[in-house]
C-alpha cells in the first residue's frame, strides 16, 4: 500500500495547488443572458410543473445557488445572474481509512482546486461547466485582447441537462449527482490525486449531505474504490467535501513579487498593445487586508487601525486541550508583525463554541482551521486556498499531525539536552513541549500567510551571539521563524541560556510589512517604486536577507541551509558536537523505563547520529559553494561569490577529523552495548549495528563530496579567480588522501580500512559513472551493474535522519540552479579523480607486504580494485 500510494506527490500537489496556478489561462468577457434567449426556452408549462415537483417534494437549502434535495437526488438552481461568474471549486479530504492514514493522507488536506464558470446553452437544453485559469490578461479595448481571448480559452469539463426553469425563467435547475457521487471525475478526481488510481464504485459511493450559504455551497460525499497490490484487492473509502465558492467580480489588486522577499506566488502573463514582448509577473499570495473606509485617513497618517476583515483561524475541536493555548499563541504572536503593516488585531485564533458556532464545519471554505490529525505521521504543514486571478488567500488550513511531537521531542533532547535539564526527562514537561508546539504553530501559520521558508535567516546571527543570554532572549536563534532553526545547539552549559527556540524576527516583520501594507494605489504597477524602495533601504542589513531553500545534499549557497545555526558552519558544528559528546554517555539513563525494552534508547541514539550527520553536512556544503546574490541596478555586489579557499580547506579538515577518521566518541560509545540504533520499517523495528551505520554514512559523505557538479564548481572558481585564489579539486583530494592514508607502517584498524575502502570506492564509482557512454565496455559495465547517478549511494533512512531529498522540497523554490551537468565526460573532475586513484595505487603497492594479515589483505585488495577500475575504461 505504501509503495503505490504516492503521498509525497499528493502532499506536493496539495501544497502547490493551493499556492500556484498553471501558466495558461483565459479571462472571458462577462456572459449575459439576452431576452431573446429567454424567449426561446422550451415548453414553459412542462418545466414549471417539474420545478414545482422538485421544490414541493424535496427540501430546499437557500444560498447563492439554491440546493434542492429530492430523496437521493440533488439539484442546483442556478440564477441567470450567476451564469458566467467566476467560481472556485475546492475539494477537501474529510475522512480516510487506516491504510491511507498510514501514508499521511488525512482529513483537512486539499485534494484539488479549479476555477470554473457555469455556461447555459438554451438550444441544447444544457448547462455546461467550463474550467479556466485566470492568470492571463489584457486591457479591455486593446487589439491584442481579442487574440488573448482566442488563444487562452476556457475548456468544457462537464455538462448537466436542464431539468426545469423557475416560474419567471430567471434560473435553471440541473441535477448534479454524477459529479459528486463518483460517477464522473470532472469535479472530484480524488483517487488519482492521492495516487491509488481507479474510479469510485457507484454502488458503494454516495452523496451524504449538502449545505448552501450566500457565498458557497458544500457537498459531502463518500467515495469508495479499491486498490490492488500483489494480487490482493484492498478496499478504500474516502470522505470528501466539495466547496463551490463564488468569487468577487473584481479580484483583489495583486502585488508583484520581489524575489528578495520570500512569498509563494502565482505566475501571470500580461499582454498589451504597447509591448515588444509579453510581460511575465508573479502575484504574491496574501490575504486581503484593507482599512475600513472610515479609517483610511488615519491609516495613511500612520495610525494603527483594525482591518475590514481580520484573519481568523479556528482551533479544531479535536485538539487535545493541553495544547490549545500554545497553538493559539503561535497564531496570535503574528499580531506584532502586522502592526508593522499598519494593522492592529489583524489576526487571531478562536476556539469553536458548539452552542454559538452552529454552522461550523471544519471543511467549510469560510473557516480557516488548524486541523488536528490523529496519525503516526510526524509533520505539520500550512497550505492555503488561493484565488489565482489575484493571489488572494481566501482560506487556509494548517494540518497538525499528532505525532509531530515525536520529532519535537527528539530535537529538544538532542539539541538542548546538554544545557537544559528539563530536556533530559521522558516524557518532556508539558510546558517545554508546549513552547515547541507554539513555535511550530507560528512557523506553519507563516506559510498560511503566504511566507516561504527563509533558510538564510539563521545565517544572520553570529555564532558567538548564540551563546549570549541577552542576545538570544531578545532575538531568538534566527531573524525569521520561517527558517528551520529548530533549537539552539550552539549554546554551552556555562552560557546559562534560557531562550533556546526561534521566534518571530526582524525579517518576518519586514516581509509582512512589504506584502500587507495597504497603499492608496489603483494598480500593482503604481505600488512598485514604493515597495522596491522598502527592500532597497534594508538590503545591506543581513537580518533582512532572504535565502532560498535548497536541497541539503546539493546545497550551492551554504548561507541558506536547512537546520543550521549561525554564520560559521564550522564553529557552530564544533559547538554542536561538543554538546553531543555530553549526551552520548546518558543515552540509556535518559530513556530506559522500568519494564520497557531498549527501543527508546535506540531511537535516541539514532537522533544523535542524525544530528552529527547534519553538522557535517552543513560544513561540507561550503566546499565548492557560492554566495548567490540577487543583484539590482546600482548594487555593489557580484552575483556569484566563491567561498573563501582557506575556509574550504578548513571544511575538508573538519570532515577528515569528524567523519573520515573514526569518530570513536559516537560509534564506540558504551551505549551500543545496551542498544543498537532503532528505526521503524514496514517489517517492524529494525536495529543497525555501529560499524554498518558508520560505513553507510561515511560513504555517503565521500560520494557527495566527490559529486561532479561540486567539483565542476570548484574548477569554475579556478577559471574565474585564478589558481592562487581558488581551492582546486586536486588539492582537496590530496588533503583527504594525506590524512586517510597516513602512517605508512601502521597496522590498520577495521575503521581505518573502512574509511580507505569507502574513499577509493567513491572515487572509482563516481568517475566510472561519468564515463559510462565512452566505450562499449563502459556501457556494458553500466548495464550489468545497473549504475545510475544515485545507485551506488548507500541506503540511508532520509526521513529518520531529517535529510530531505530534492523532490521533498517545495516545487516553487526559485533559487537559480547553477548547471554544471553538460558534457560531463569532458569535465576535469574525472581527470582529478583518476589522478588521485593513481596516487593511492602507489601507496597501496608500497604497503601490500606490511602490517598484519588484515592490513596486507586490505592493501592488496585496494591495489586490485584500482587497477581494474583504471583498466576498465581503456
Amino acid at each position: 500500500m505504501k509503495k503505490l500510494i504516492n503521498i509525497k506527490s499528493f502532499i506536493a500537489v496539495a501544497v502547490c495547488i493551493s499556492t500556484l496556478a498553471p501558466l495558461y489561462t483565459y479571462a472571458n468577457r462577462a456572459y449575459n443572458i439576452s431576452e431573446e434567449e429567454k424567449k426561446e426556452e422550451t415548453d414553459s408549462t412542462k418545466t414549471e410543473n417539474k420545478y414545482k415537483q422538485i421544490t414541493t417534494e424535496g427540501k430546499t437549502l437557500e444560498g447563492f445557488f439554491n440546493v434542492h434535495k429530492v430523496k437521493n437526488d440533488y439539484y442546483f438552481e442556478i440564477p441567470d445572474s450567476l451564469i458566467g461568474r467566476d467560481m472556485l471549486l475546492v475539494n477537501k479530504i474529510s475522512g480516510v481509512n487506516n491504510l491511507l492514514n498510514e501514508v499521511g493522507v488525512n482529513n483537512g488536506l486539499s485534494s484539488g482546486e479549479k476555477l470554473i464558470r457555469f455556461r447555459r446553452d438554451t438550444a441544447q437544453g444544457k448547462v455546461y461547466v467550463a474550467q479556466f485559469q485566470g492568470t492571463v490578461s489584457a486591457p479591455k479595448g486593446d487589439a491584442i485582447s481579442q487574440s488573448v481571448e482566442s488563444n487562452y480559452q476556457e475548456s468544457i469539463i462537464e455538462y448537466f441537462d436542464i431539468e426545469a426553469y423557475n416560474p419567471d425563467s430567471t434560473s435553471v435547475v440541473v441535477k448534479v449527482n454524477k459529479v459528486f457521487d463518483g460517477q464522473e471525475k470532472s469535479f472530484n478526481n480524488i483517487f488519482d490525486v492521492i495516487g491509488t488510481g481507479g474510479a469510485a464504485k457507484s454502488k458503494l459511493s454516495k452523496i451524504e449531505s449538502a449545505k448552501s450559504f450566500p457565498r458557497n455551497i458544500i457537498i459531502k460525499s463518500l467515495l469508495s474504490s479499491s486498490h490492488s497490490e500483489g494480487g490482493a484487492s484492498v478496499p478504500l473509502s474516502v470522505k470528501t467535501t466539495s466547496n463551490i465558492v463564488l468569487l468577487d467580480k473584481e479580484p483583489m489588486m495583486p502585488r508583484y513579487e520581489d524575489i528578495r522577499v520570500g512569498y509563494f506566488s502565482v505566475p501571470h502573463l500580461l499582454y498589451n498593445d504597447q509591448q515588444q514582448k509579453v510581460e511575465k509577473r508573479n502575484y504574491v499570495t496574501r490575504w486581503r487586508l484593507e482599512p475600513k473606509s472610515e479609517d483610511v485617513e488615519k491609516y495613511l497618517n500612520g495610525e494603527l487601525v483594525e482591518p475590514q476583515k481580520p484573519i481568523v483561524f479556528y482551533i479544531d475541536p479535536a485538539t487535545p486541550p493541553m495544547w490549545v493555548d500554545y497553538i493559539k499563541k503561535g497564531v496570535e504572536e503574528w499580531q506584532e508583525a502586522f502592526e508593522t503593516a499598519g494593522f492592529k488585531n489583524a489576526i487571531y485564533a478562536l476556539e469553536v463554541d458548539p452552542k454559538s458556532d452552529t454552522d461550523f464545519d471544519i471543511d467549510d471554505i469560510r473557516y480557516s482551521v488548524i486541523t488536528y490529525v490523529a496519525s503516526e505521521k510526524a509533520n505539520a504543514m500550512g497550505p492555503s486556498i488561493i484565488d489565482p486571478r489575484s493571489g488572494e488567500i481566501i482560506e487556509a488550513d494548517i494540518i497538525w499531525w499528532h505525532n509531530v511531537m515525536t520529532a519535537l521531542d527528539a530535537w529538544i533532547k538532542v539539541q538542548t539536552g546538554a544545557v537544559d535539564q528539563r530536556a533530559q526527562k521522558s516524557p518532556l514537561p508539558s510546558d517545554l513541549m508546549g513552547n515547541a508546539v507554539r513555535f511550530v504553530s507560528s512557523h506553519e501559520l507563516g506559510h498560511s500567510l503566504g511566507l516561504r521558508h527563509n533558510m538564510g535567516a539563521s545565517y544572520s546571527i553570529p555564532v558567538d551571539s548564540l551563546r549570549s543570554k541577552s542576545y538570544t532572549d531578545a532575538n531568538g536563534t534566527a531573524s525569521s521563524i520561517m527558517d528551520y532553526a529548530r533549537f539552539n545547539y550552539v549554546a554551552q552549559p556555562e552560557d546559562n541560556i534560557s531562550s533556546l527556540t526561534p521566534q518571530i524576527g526582524a525579517y518576518d516583520k519586514h516581509a509582512i510589512e512589504w506584502a500587507y501594507r495597504w497603499y492608496d494605489a489603483t494598480s500593482a504597477k503604481e505600488e512598485l517604486p514604493t515597495l522596491r524602495t522598502l527592500v532597497d533601504q534594508r538590503e545591506e542589513d543581513i537580518k533582512y536577507w532572504y535565502g532560498e531553500q535548497q536541497s541539503l545534499e546539493a546545497t550551492i549557497d551554504p548561507r541558506s541551509q536547512i537546520e543550521d545555526l549561525g554564520d560559521d558552519a564550522i564553529a557552530a558544528s564544533n559547538y554542536g558536537i561538543t554538546n553531543l559528546k555530553r549526551l552520548i554517555p546518558n543515552v540509556t539513563d535518559w530513556t530506559f523505563k522500568e519494564g520497557d525494552l531498549q527501543y527508546e534508547a535506540g531511537e535516541f541514539l539514532m537522533a544523535i547520529i542524525s544530528q552529527w550527520n547534519l553538522y557535517a553536512t552543513h560544513v561540507m556544503s561550503n566546499i565548492g559553494g557560492y554566495h548567490i546574490n540577487n543583484i539590482t541596478k546600482g548594487d555593489n555586489l557580484d552575483r556569484f561569490v566563491p567561498i573563501d579557499r582557506e575556509y574550504q580547506k578548513r571544511a575538508v579538515d573538519f570532515l577528515v577529523k569528524e567523519v573520515f577518521s573514526y569518530p570513536e566518541w559516537l560509534f564506540g560509545a558504551d551505549a551500543w552495548n545496551k542498544t543498537y540504533i532503532v528505526r521503524s520499517s514496514p517489517l517492524g523495528m529494525v536495529e543497525t549495528a555501529p560499524l554498518n551505520m558508520l560505513r553507510n554514512l561515511q560513504y555517503s559523505f565521500y560520494y557527495y563530496l566527490l559529486d561532479d557538479e561540486r567539483m565542476n564548481r570548484m574548477f569554475e572558481m579556478e577559471a574565474q579567480k585564478g589558481v592562487m585564489e581558488a581551492y582546486r579539486p586536486d588539492q582537496m583530494l590530496a588533503q583527504i588522501t594525506e590524512t586517510v592514508f597516513e602512517n605508512a607502517n601502521k597496522e590498520l584498524t577495521i575503521f581505518d580500512r573502512v574509511s580507505q575502502k569507502n574513499y577509493v570506492d567513491a572515487l572509482i564509482v563516481s568517475s566510472n559513472i561519468t564515463m559510462v557512454k565512452t566505450t562499449k565496455k563502459g556501457m556494458l559495465h553500466h548495464k550489468n551493474c545497473g549504475c545510475q547517478l544515485m545507485s551506488s549511494r548507500p541506503e540511508i533512512d532520509f526521513e529518520r535522519l531529517n535529510i530531505p531529498r530534492p523532490s521533498d522540497l517545495n516545487s516553487t523554490d526559485k533559487m537559480a540552479t547553477l548547471y554544471y551537468g553538460a558534457m560531463q565526460r569532458t569535465s576535469e573532475s574525472t581527470s582529478a579523480k583518476r589522478g588521485e586513484l593513481r596516487n593511492i595505487l602507489k601507496i597501496a603497492e608500497g604497503r601490500t607486504h606490511r602490517g598484519d594479515t588484515s592490513t596486507r589483505n586490505h592493501y592488496q585488495d585496494l591495489e586490485l580494485r584500482i587497477k581494474e577500475a583504471l583498466k576498465e575504461v581503456n
